[in-house]
């Protein structure tokens, strides 16, 4: 027997850091274990990378350069769940490390 699934909830996860953005994948995972939800699926996403070239010297010597890069590491977790589930609040409540940015979307 089939079950319905009626919403669908996107969780946008973004950091600086690969390693924290697999603690809070896992950390979600974990969470929607427990409430025994199996209907999640992880997406990666493309790293973004951003390099900033700065000159070395204040004044002369553009040959002297140094190059910055910053790469955002991006995940989507999808759940799918039944109505009679609030799972929305208890994601909201979740607590994540400090260098993760998230958004969360009902569909």
């Amino acid at each position: 027997m089939s079950t319905k699934i009626n919403k669908k909830i996107r969780v946008r996860l973004e950091s600086f850091n690969h390693e924290l953005l697999q603690i809070s994948c896992r950390k979600i995972l974990d969470f929607t274990q427990n409430i025994d939800l199996d209907n999640v699926g992880i997406i990666s996403l493309p790293t973004n990378k951003r390099i900033y070239c700065v000159l070395r010297s204040p004044h002369v010597d553009k040959d002297s350069r140094e190059h910055f890069e910053l790469r955002i590491h991006k995940k989507i977790i999808e759940i799918y769940y039944e109505s009679s589930v609030d799972i929305f609040n208890l994601l909201l409540e979740f607590d994540l490390p400090s260098g993760v940015l998230y958004s969360i979307r009902l569909s």
